[in-house]
């Protein structure tokens, strides 16, 4: 008759140093992950948000602007919660859009035209809108060209062409279909109706001006 048989021996499995390490130091690294997480979900700041569409030039509302809880940027300039007050019943001095954070530089106290000022409105062709994207603000320059067929004449001329001072009040986008822009420029009030009058006969250009306004 068999003797009894012996178990089996099962010995210990020994944990490497080095496994042991790598371990707490992903442990380590992972609270040092949450607690960095936890840090910036509790650092936020509330702000004002745009809710609905303000043009330019247009008076804000209260009704125009919300409020949201957000991790800023310290880059990021944005309006404080605390100063929604401050830029109600100003004016849009770009295009807001919904969704965004409010910039201070993005509303004005100021009129966008200015006493003793007009505004020409001016439809531009995609082949005659500058790379440079139209911002309000922006100096521009009006010169007039002669109409198509009287330039052809045979005779030359070295005077100068008839150029007026303006500034951008607003761009719009382009028309879908045509890709015409039409631009708001503001002029001098003397200026204004002859600026029409070149828009009207199709004798008008529009050339940005140098970033200093000479």
């Amino acid at each position: 008759m068999a003797g009894p048989v012996a178990p089996p021996r099962v010995s210990a499995r020994r944990r490497r140093p080095g496994v042991i390490a790598l371990s707490l130091a992903l442990i380590a690294a992972g609270g040092v992950g949450v607690a960095v997480l936890l840090l910036q979900v509790g650092n936020r700041t509330d702000v004002v948000t745009v809710v609905r569409d303000v043009q330019v030039g247009e008076i804000v509302t209260e009704g125009d602007l919300g409020k949201a809880s957000v991790a800023l940027d310290p880059a990021v300039k944005a309006v404080r919660a605390g100063d929604l007050d401050s830029v109600v019943g100003r004016r849009a001095a770009v295009e807001l859009k919904p969704g965004s954070l409010l910039a201070p530089s993005q509303v004005t106290k100021d009129s966008l035209v200015k006493a003793g000022e007009q505004l020409v409105p001016i439809g531009l062709e995609p082949k005659q809108i500058p790379a440079t994207a139209l911002v309000p603000g922006q100096k521009v320059q009006l010169v007039h060209v002669p109409a198509q067929g009287a330039a052809d004449t045979g005779e030359k001329s070295d005077a100068a062409p008839q150029t007026i001072d303006g500034r951008v009040v607003k761009a719009s986008s382009a028309a879908p279909g045509t890709g015409i822009v039409v631009v708001d420029v503001a002029t001098s009030a003397e200026e204004g109706p002859r600026a029409a009058a070149w828009v009207a006969a199709g004798t008008l250009r529009l050339v940005l001006a140098a970033p200093d306004g000479s």
